[in-house]
């Protein structure tokens, strides 16, 4: 299971593994107090496409386009979030205001839909047409 939470919330048992998924450390919260299991700050949107979200310079949906686009060119900076995801509770940490608009939420739909990908059984690769009769 992926959930995302506000880094500002308290930390709760059934929050599994706590990931903060944001390039900046959230205002105002001191490093000692903020429980976390790791900073993956690779995985957040690039700092112009950050910029240009909160100036709103850029609505959400073109936000989230923006940010697919660049999760899809670095799949090592999100690969290990999705073996978390399999192993239990993963807890995606961000400082945004909005619960719904936030890169959170969409890193959080990316990983469940490479989930699912991942799940998804396949047949084999069929070679026959690489050698010759």
């Amino acid at each position: 299971m992926i959930q995302c939470k506000r880094a500002y919330d308290p930390a709760s048992p059934d929050d599994g593994k706590r990931i903060l998924v944001d390039r900046l450390w959230p205002r105002n919260c001191r490093k000692d107090a903020l429980v976390l299991d790791e900073w993956l700050k690779d995985v957040a949107p690039s700092t112009e496409l950050r910029k240009a979200f909160k100036s709103g310079a850029l609505s959400f949906a073109q936000f989230t386009r923006a940010y697919r686009q660049e999760l899809s060119a670095q799949p090592a900076h999100w690969w290990k979030l999705l073996d978390l995801a399999e192993a239990g509770t993963l807890t995606l940490i961000y400082a945004a205001h909005d619960p719904q608009a936030n890169n959170a939420v969409v890193l959080a739909q990316w990983l469940e839909q490479a989930l699912d990908r991942r799940a998804e059984v396949s047949s084999p690769v069929c070679y026959q047409g690489d050698f010759p009769s």
